[in-house]
């Protein structure tokens, strides 16, 4: 997965990020966990993430938020890093990417509902083990974007009872998957992770 390193421009904030182009106009941004608790754009569900879209043709971008690795700034509660995900988007965007989707992980699908409103030039969002018990979601609501919300059968920070009882809310259309076996790191389940998505890509 040889990917270039890049900086972007979050205001005035420069964030890091890996960048991966393929042919064609399709691509997604990739958020990272919850950064207080090392969450990084090097996180294994994240480059299991990038590597079931570039599979599929897709071009990916994964940065760090600001405060984490080499992006400067710091940790901002969701609010700050909505702009991080934003400016991620217009550097993709710029690229001639129009079909994009955005995909967050745990504190990085928070982020990404926070902004889905704002973040005109998504596709589709792709929450993975959205922490609902921990962070507030009730503001999402009937939002066509969300097409696949996954969890673990086994995640004991987004529960997979929680998350089915709340995702009809977000969009009674959105696939709902839950994966066997899998805790919220998904640290035997990544292969399991990347088919789901797969198999969701291959539906487009």
């Amino acid at each position: 997965m040889t990917e270039e390193k890049i900086i972007i421009d979050s205001g005035k904030i420069r964030l890091e990020g890996l960048l991966k182009i393929l042919p064609g106009d399709r691509g997604v941004v990739v958020t990272h966990p919850h950064p207080l608790y090392g969450g990084d754009m090097n996180n294994n569900v994240v480059e299991a993430v990038c590597r079931a879209y570039q599979d599929k043709g897709y071009s990916t971008l994964r940065f760090n938020f600001r405060g984490v690795g080499q992006s400067e700034g710091g940790y901002d509660e969701g609010i700050g890093e909505q702009d991080d995900v934003e400016a991620a988007l217009d550097y993709l965007s710029d690229l001639w990417k129009e079909g994009i989707d955005l995909a967050g992980y745990s504190f990085g699908s928070w982020v990404n509902a926070l902004g889905i409103n704002r973040y005109k030039k998504v596709k589709r969002v792709i929450m993975i083990s959205p922490p609902v018990d921990l962070m507030d979601f009730s503001f999402l609501i009937n939002n066509a974007k969300i097409r696949l919300v996954i969890t673990g059968s086994e995640d004991e920070i987004a529960d997979y009872r929680s998350i089915e009882e709340r995702a009809p809310s977000w969009n009674s259309e959105a696939i709902f998957k839950v994966i066997k076996g899998a805790d919220h790191f998904y640290s035997r389940s990544t292969g399991e992770l990347q088919k789901t998505i797969d198999e969701f890509l291959e539906q487009d």
